[in-house]
Protein backbone atom coordinates (compact mmCIF):
# COMPACT_ATOMS: atom_id res chain seq x y z
CA UNK A 1 0.00 0.00 0.00
CA UNK A 2 1.18 3.50 -0.85
CA UNK A 3 1.42 6.34 1.65
CA UNK A 4 0.68 8.98 -1.04
CA UNK A 5 -2.49 11.01 -0.45
CA UNK A 6 -5.42 10.15 -2.72
CA UNK A 7 -6.00 13.76 -3.73
CA UNK A 8 -2.76 13.88 -5.77
CA UNK A 9 -3.98 11.61 -8.63
CA UNK A 10 -7.36 13.37 -8.59
CA UNK A 11 -5.65 16.78 -8.89
CA UNK A 12 -3.45 15.50 -11.74
CA UNK A 13 -6.50 14.13 -13.58
CA UNK A 14 -8.37 17.41 -13.05
CA UNK A 15 -5.35 19.35 -14.39
CA UNK A 16 -5.20 17.17 -17.52
CA UNK A 17 -8.93 17.64 -18.14
CA UNK A 18 -8.60 21.40 -17.65
CA UNK A 19 -5.72 21.57 -20.17
CA UNK A 20 -7.75 19.54 -22.70
CA UNK A 21 -10.75 21.86 -22.27
CA UNK A 22 -8.58 24.97 -22.69
CA UNK A 23 -7.06 23.48 -25.85
CA UNK A 24 -10.51 22.84 -27.33
CA UNK A 25 -11.65 26.35 -26.39
CA UNK A 26 -8.58 27.93 -28.05
CA UNK A 27 -9.17 25.83 -31.17
CA UNK A 28 -12.79 26.98 -31.38
CA UNK A 29 -11.73 30.63 -30.95
CA UNK A 30 -9.02 30.25 -33.62
CA UNK A 31 -11.58 28.75 -36.02
CA UNK A 32 -13.93 31.70 -35.34
CA UNK A 33 -11.17 34.13 -36.37
CA UNK A 34 -10.28 32.08 -39.47
CA UNK A 35 -13.34 33.35 -41.34
CA UNK A 36 -13.54 37.13 -41.08
CA UNK A 37 -17.22 37.53 -41.93
CA UNK A 38 -19.05 40.85 -41.97
CA UNK A 39 -22.12 41.05 -39.72
CA UNK A 40 -25.05 38.91 -40.83
CA UNK A 41 -28.26 40.48 -42.08
CA UNK A 42 -30.71 40.43 -39.19
CA UNK A 43 -33.94 38.52 -39.70
CA UNK A 44 -37.17 40.31 -38.83
CA UNK A 45 -39.24 39.15 -35.90
CA UNK A 46 -41.68 36.33 -36.60
CA UNK A 47 -44.60 38.79 -36.60
CA UNK A 48 -42.84 40.99 -39.19
CA UNK A 49 -41.84 38.24 -41.63
CA UNK A 50 -42.82 38.99 -45.24
CA UNK A 51 -45.37 36.71 -46.98
CA UNK A 52 -43.67 33.35 -47.51
CA UNK A 53 -43.51 31.27 -50.66
CA UNK A 54 -42.41 28.30 -48.53
CA UNK A 55 -42.17 27.73 -44.78
CA UNK A 56 -40.90 24.80 -42.77
CA UNK A 57 -39.54 23.83 -39.41
CA UNK A 58 -36.24 22.06 -39.38
CA UNK A 59 -32.80 21.66 -37.95
CA UNK A 60 -29.92 24.01 -38.75
CA UNK A 61 -26.82 21.83 -39.15
CA UNK A 62 -24.22 24.48 -39.83
CA UNK A 63 -22.42 26.56 -42.41
CA UNK A 64 -19.25 25.69 -44.29
CA UNK A 65 -17.19 27.33 -46.99
CA UNK A 66 -18.67 26.28 -50.31
CA UNK A 67 -17.11 23.16 -51.74
CA UNK A 68 -15.55 22.00 -48.46
CA UNK A 69 -18.22 20.27 -46.36
CA UNK A 70 -15.84 19.91 -43.40
CA UNK A 71 -14.59 23.54 -43.19
CA UNK A 72 -17.14 24.66 -40.64
CA UNK A 73 -17.71 28.40 -40.20
CA UNK A 74 -18.23 29.33 -36.54
CA UNK A 75 -17.93 33.11 -36.84
CA UNK A 76 -21.03 35.23 -36.17
CA UNK A 77 -22.79 32.33 -34.42
CA UNK A 78 -23.01 30.18 -37.56
CA UNK A 79 -21.39 27.20 -35.83
CA UNK A 80 -24.22 26.41 -33.40
CA UNK A 81 -26.55 23.60 -34.44
CA UNK A 82 -30.13 24.28 -33.46
CA UNK A 83 -33.78 23.96 -34.31
CA UNK A 84 -34.96 26.56 -36.77
CA UNK A 85 -37.87 27.90 -38.75
CA UNK A 86 -37.26 28.61 -42.45
CA UNK A 87 -39.26 31.16 -44.40
CA UNK A 88 -38.53 31.77 -48.08
CA UNK A 89 -39.95 35.03 -49.43
CA UNK A 90 -39.17 37.47 -52.23
CA UNK A 91 -36.76 39.20 -49.83
CA UNK A 92 -34.71 36.06 -49.17
CA UNK A 93 -34.44 33.11 -46.80
CA UNK A 94 -35.11 33.92 -43.16
CA UNK A 95 -33.59 31.49 -40.66
CA UNK A 96 -35.27 31.94 -37.29
CA UNK A 97 -33.44 30.13 -34.47
CA UNK A 98 -32.66 30.57 -30.79
CA UNK A 99 -28.93 30.46 -31.47
CA UNK A 100 -29.21 33.63 -33.60
CA UNK A 101 -31.61 34.42 -36.41
CA UNK A 102 -30.36 35.75 -39.73
CA UNK A 103 -31.51 36.45 -43.27
CA UNK A 104 -29.89 35.30 -46.47
CA UNK A 105 -30.93 38.11 -48.87
CA UNK A 106 -32.35 37.05 -52.23
CA UNK A 107 -29.45 38.76 -54.02
CA UNK A 108 -26.96 36.65 -52.04
CA UNK A 109 -28.54 33.27 -52.92
CA UNK A 110 -26.50 31.19 -55.38
CA UNK A 111 -28.47 27.94 -55.40
CA UNK A 112 -29.95 25.02 -53.51
CA UNK A 113 -29.33 21.29 -53.65
CA UNK A 114 -29.79 18.00 -51.86
CA UNK A 115 -26.79 16.57 -50.10
CA UNK A 116 -25.83 13.89 -47.62
CA UNK A 117 -23.63 15.80 -45.22
CA UNK A 118 -22.32 19.15 -44.02
CA UNK A 119 -20.08 20.34 -41.19
CA UNK A 120 -19.21 16.78 -40.19
CA UNK A 121 -22.87 15.70 -39.91
CA UNK A 122 -24.00 12.93 -42.26
CA UNK A 123 -27.63 11.98 -42.94
CA UNK A 124 -29.32 9.55 -45.37
CA UNK A 125 -28.95 10.42 -49.09
CA UNK A 126 -30.89 13.53 -50.17
CA UNK A 127 -31.77 14.20 -46.52
CA UNK A 128 -30.21 17.63 -46.34
CA UNK A 129 -31.18 20.91 -47.99
CA UNK A 130 -27.99 22.86 -48.72
CA UNK A 131 -28.31 26.54 -49.63
CA UNK A 132 -25.31 28.19 -51.28
CA UNK A 133 -24.98 31.93 -50.69
CA UNK A 134 -22.46 34.76 -50.86
CA UNK A 135 -21.53 36.80 -47.80
CA UNK A 136 -18.65 39.27 -47.87
CA UNK A 137 -15.73 37.64 -49.67
CA UNK A 138 -16.99 34.12 -48.95
CA UNK A 139 -19.21 31.67 -50.78
CA UNK A 140 -20.96 29.62 -48.07
CA UNK A 141 -23.05 26.45 -47.89
CA UNK A 142 -25.65 26.21 -45.13
CA UNK A 143 -27.35 22.90 -44.34
CA UNK A 144 -30.87 22.27 -43.06
CA UNK A 145 -32.82 19.11 -42.35
CA UNK A 146 -36.50 19.84 -42.93
CA UNK A 147 -39.14 18.50 -40.56
CA UNK A 148 -42.03 16.47 -41.86
CA UNK A 149 -45.58 17.49 -41.10
CA UNK A 150 -47.77 14.86 -39.41
CA UNK A 151 -49.47 13.73 -42.65
CA UNK A 152 -46.09 13.48 -44.38
CA UNK A 153 -44.60 11.53 -41.48
CA UNK A 154 -47.54 9.09 -41.67
CA UNK A 155 -47.01 8.66 -45.41
CA UNK A 156 -43.27 8.11 -44.89
CA UNK A 157 -43.98 5.54 -42.15
CA UNK A 158 -46.29 3.64 -44.50
CA UNK A 159 -43.41 3.18 -46.93
CA UNK A 160 -44.56 5.64 -49.61
CA UNK A 161 -42.33 8.71 -49.33
CA UNK A 162 -43.16 10.22 -52.72
CA UNK A 163 -44.77 13.35 -51.26
CA UNK A 164 -41.87 13.82 -48.84
CA UNK A 165 -39.41 13.86 -51.74
CA UNK A 166 -41.62 16.24 -53.70
CA UNK A 167 -41.80 18.66 -50.76
CA UNK A 168 -38.03 18.60 -50.33
CA UNK A 169 -37.56 19.08 -54.07
CA UNK A 170 -39.88 22.09 -53.93
CA UNK A 171 -37.41 23.85 -51.63
CA UNK A 172 -34.46 23.07 -53.92
CA UNK A 173 -36.37 24.31 -56.97
CA UNK A 174 -37.61 27.49 -55.24
CA UNK A 175 -34.19 28.47 -53.84
CA UNK A 176 -32.44 27.70 -57.15
CA UNK A 177 -35.04 29.67 -59.13
CA UNK A 178 -34.69 32.65 -56.81
CA UNK A 179 -30.89 32.49 -57.13
CA UNK A 180 -31.09 32.51 -60.95
CA UNK A 181 -33.51 35.46 -60.94
CA UNK A 182 -31.31 37.59 -58.68
CA UNK A 183 -27.86 37.01 -60.14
Amino acid sequence: MSDAPTWVPVAILFGILLLAYLGMWRGWRRRAHKHDLPPLVAAPTVADLPPAKLQSGGRYFGTTTSGDWLDRVVARGLGARSSCRLSLSAEGLDVIRLAGSFRIPAAALRGGRHDQGIAGKVVPPHGLLVVTWAHGDYLLDTGFRLELSEPQAAIAASGSDKSVGERHNAWVRAVSKMAKENV
